[in-house]
């Protein structure tokens, strides 16, 4: 079936941007949300009254710095994705659409630098207040699935030199002697251990692995004949050892 063709008469010689849009569309009511005056009266201070190049308005730019964070986009992508979407203009205050770009991609770059982490939390208090209960950020549901996270990837290597630390410190705690502290060694094993994943280097890696666990056997046994036998270190001193030996060569 062929569709049905449509009439492109003007309706009005004095149309506007906010006309033509859906007001269902979640921008459109986003735009409707934001309490737009905050913004001008907190970063309005940081701008001279009469000397310099005329700037950005203060809408536009906190605007497209939300509309990069809900599109998970590039300053350049916001910028040209912007001249396209007639909903970005309205949510930044334009009242026609403008083909051209609103802005250089480096003046968000700028405009950050300007407001400092004070005006960055401020747009997040807003976001907050819109999405959570007036602002209270007790309710405030954050998704840090994809955040990064300070976790590095569990290895034996980490494990044994985590060991070999907790007994040099107890031994310092307990004032108890150590034959060798291994430091100069275990620097140069770390060297060996950096680049395991070049075929060159897979052998030494790997010698180097049972020379750190060597090394923590070492430190494990002497710590455990130096300690007094109701030393409350000694719970720590089995699970060394059941540690290094369950640990496959």
């Amino acid at each position: 079936m062929l569709p049905k063709k449509k009439t492109t008469n003007q309706k009005s010689l004095f149309l506007t941007l906010e006309d033509m849009l859906d007001q269902r569309h979640p921008l459109y009511i986003l735009a409707h949300k934001v309490n737009w005056q905050d913004f001008e009266d907190a970063f309005t201070l940081y701008y001279c009254e009469d000397t310099g190049r005329p700037a950005k308005p203060i809408r536009l730019l906190v605007g497209l710095l939300i509309l990069k964070r809900l599109r998970n986009v590039s300053d350049e992508s916001i910028v040209e994705q912007w001249s396209e979407n007639i909903y970005y203009q309205h949510f930044c205050g334009e009242k026609e659409f403008l083909p051209d770009f609103p802005c250089e991609a480096s003046e968000l770059a700028h405009f950050r630098h300007r407001i400092g982490k004070s005006g960055i939390e401020l747009i997040l208090k807003e976001s907050i207040r819109i999405n959570g209960n007036d602002g209270n950020e007790q309710n405030a549901s954050i998704d840090t699935t994809v955040q990064n996270k300070n976790i590095t990837f569990p290895t034996d290597n980490k494990l044994h030199r985590k060991i070999i630390d907790k007994c040099k410190k107890i031994a310092k705690r307990e004032g108890l002697p150590i034959r060798q502290s291994y430091n100069r060694i275990l620097k140069n094993l770390e060297v060996n251990q950096r680049f395991r994943n070049y075929s060159n280097n897979k052998l030494k890696a790997q010698k180097a692995d049972k020379q750190v666990k060597t090394i923590a056997g070492r430190l494990v046994r002497e710590l455990e004949r130096n300690l007094l036998p109701n030393s409350i270190y000694l719970p720590d001193i089995e699970i060394f050892k059941r540690i290094l030996g369950q640990q496959k060569e």
